[in-house]
C-alpha cells in the first residue's frame, strides 16, 4: 500500500503541482485537495504549498485559515497528522495557530528570490529525519512576507525545545528573527518552512536534490509507523 499525501489547491495557490511532483519522486501518492471541501480523503499527511491563497488579502493566509478545508485539517494535525506548508503554507499554518508567530514583510521592502542556504537544526521532525543535525543545504526562496517574526519569550521557547528546523546561512533574506527558516509544534508533525524544497528534487532543474529529504522524511516515518 502507497502513502498518501494531500496537497491543498486553494484559489491562487501556485506551487500545488511542483509538491505534488514532488512527493510522487519521494515515492508515495500525491492526492488533489481543494479547499472548498472539508475532505481530507482519507490521506496519511497533507501539504500547504506556496502560492497567494485567496490573493493574500487582509494577511498572507488570513482567509485561506477559514477554508473548509482547514476546519478538518487543523483538528488532524492536532491529533498528529503531518502537515508540511511551505511558503503561503507556512504563512496558513500560523494564521491557524498551528504554529505560533507570524510572517510579515521582507525588511528589505522587495520580493526576494534566490537559492538559499540553510542549515538543518532538528532532525527529529516528522518531515526532517532524513537530515541530520547541522546538515546545510540549498534550496529556493521565493517570498515578499516572508520574515518571520515572534515576541522574545515565544522565540527563547522555540529554541530552548528545539523547534527551530531550519535557519538561514550567510544572508538572511527577509529579516526573520534569529534567522529562523522553518519551525515546528511541539508534537513536531507540523512544520511551517519558508524556502521551497518541492523546487529541489531533481538534478535537472536544481539547484541541488536537497530538498527531496523532507518528502522522503514523511514517507520514511509513514512506513515506518506501519500507517502505509
Amino acid at each position: 500500500m502507497t502513502a498518501r499525501i494531500g496537497v491543498v489547491t486553494f484559489p491562487g495557490s501556485l506551487d500545488d503541482g511542483d509538491a505534488g511532483r514532488a512527493v510522487r519522486i519521494a515515492g508515495a501518492e500525491s492526492v488533489s485537495l481543494w479547499h472548498g471541501d472539508a475532505d481530507l480523503k482519507g490521506v496519511d499527511a497533507v501539504v500547504l504549498p506556496g502560492g497567494f491563497s485567496y490573493g493574500d488579502y487582509l494577511r498572507c493566509g488570513a482567509i485561506a485559515r477559514f477554508a473548509p478545508v482547514m476546519s478538518v485539517l487543523i483538528e488532524a494535525a492536532r491529533e498528529g497528522m503531518p502537515v508540511l506548508g511551505i511558503c503561503n503554507g507556512f504563512q496558513i499554518l500560523c494564521e491557524s495557530h498551528l504554529l505560533p508567530g507570524a510572517l510579515t514583510r521582507n525588511d528589505s521592502l522587495h520580493f526576494v528570490c534566490r537559492d538559499q542556504r540553510l542549515r538543518i537544526e532538528s532532525p527529529s521532525t516528522a518531515w526532517t529525519s532524513q537530515y541530520v543535525h547541522g546538515q546545510e543545504i540549498v534550496i529556493p526562496l521565493k517570498n515578499g512576507e516572508g520574515g518571520y517574526v515572534a515576541d522574545e519569550r515565544t522565540l527563547d521557547e522555540l529554541e530552548g525545545d528545539g523547534r527551530v528546523v531550519a535557519r538561514y546561512l550567510e544572508i538572511n533574506p527577509n529579516g526573520s528573527r534569529r534567522n529562523i527558516a522553518g519551525i515546528c509544534n511541539e508534537a513536531g508533525n507540523v512544520v511551517g518552512l519558508m524556502p521551497h524544497p518541492e523546487h529541489a528534487v531533481e538534478e535537472l532543474t536544481g539547484p541541488s536534490t536537497d530538498g527531496l529529504g523532507f518528502f522522503a522524511s514523511v514517507l520514511s516515518l509513514l512506513v515506518s509507523a506501519g500507517s502505509v
